[in-house]
């Protein structure tokens, strides 16, 4: 007997393609044509078709006429904000949130990892905000921002190389780590530094530095960054930040430590 296919196409049948969709949609971070979907896709054009039909009519997706787009949908949205209540550290974390917020006075970022993606699980904004991609809920890229980084950095070799081939490299500012090899050097130094630094890479004008959440164990449940703007910091300046950093981080590692979290 021959070996079983479990490519994404044959997987779990119609609902294993199906999910595959929602992944080659939701991994280009904004609205997409058909065409764009295809090229990614392993799947006929008529397959494809039938598929983001069916996820528009449940809602899963949404299409823009006027554009010829496909988007995250409402209901995938409602999905996802449920999921994200019952599993995320949020709850567990607010009082350290609160706490470091307090502290240092500047934006906090509390964020998870799903398949090299960053979920921003919460947030504190800074005494005086500072206007930028990230807020509760949201999902950015992890090659280039300080949570994302101090994370993959944590993951073991299979799931870092995993979340690696998940990146799409894309060239955000000068400063944006744009290839596998660059990236890879990068999450050793974190690993070995235990910290990591958003250095413009995501947005101009904006920096952070960040640690991984850790159990005992050293399994990465998450990550925690202290964010401001170039106009108002330096780096140097978040490195004095740092031991409040780890204390939180250490502080919500042992609040997580009995709380059984998904794999």
């Amino acid at each position: 007997m021959g070996a079983m296919d479990t490519s994404p196409q044959n997987a779990d049948g119609t609902v294993g393609k199906a999910l595959h969709v929602l992944d080659m949609v939701a991994a280009h971070m904004r609205p997409v044509r058909f065409n764009d979907i295809l090229s990614d896709s392993p799947y006929p054009k008529a397959t494809l078709y039938r598929l983001l039909q069916t996820l528009t009519n449940q809602g899963m997706l949404s299409f823009d006429s006027d554009s010829g787009t496909y988007a995250p949908g409402i209901r995938l949205v409602r999905l996802a904000h449920s999921a994200w209540r019952q599993s995320s550290l949020a709850p567990l974390a607010r009082p350290h949130l609160d706490a470091l917020s307090s502290q240092v006075q500047e934006t906090i970022h509390l964020a998870q990892l799903d398949r090299g993606q960053v979920l921003y699980v919460d947030k504190r904004n800074a005494a005086t905000p500072v206007e930028m991609f990230s807020q509760a809920g949201k999902v950015g890229p992890g090659y280039c921002t300080g949570v994302g980084k101090a994370m993959m950095a944590f993951l073991n070799d299979e799931a870092r190389e995993d979340a690696i081939r998940h990146q799409s490299y894309f060239r955000h500012t000068e400063h944006t780590l744009t290839t596998p090899d660059a990236l890879r050097a990068e999450l050793d130094a974190i690993r070995s530094r235990g910290i990591a630094y958003d250095r413009e890479e995501h947005e101009v004008g904006i920096i952070c530095i960040a640690a991984p959440i850790l159990l005992p164990g050293g399994r990465m449940i998450g990550a925690l960054s202290i964010t401001t703007s170039t106009q108002h910091k330096s780096l140097k300046d978040l490195d004095q930040l740092e031991p409040m950093l780890q204390a939180c981080a250490n502080n919500i590692a042992g609040a997580a430590e009995n709380w059984q979290f998904p794999s």
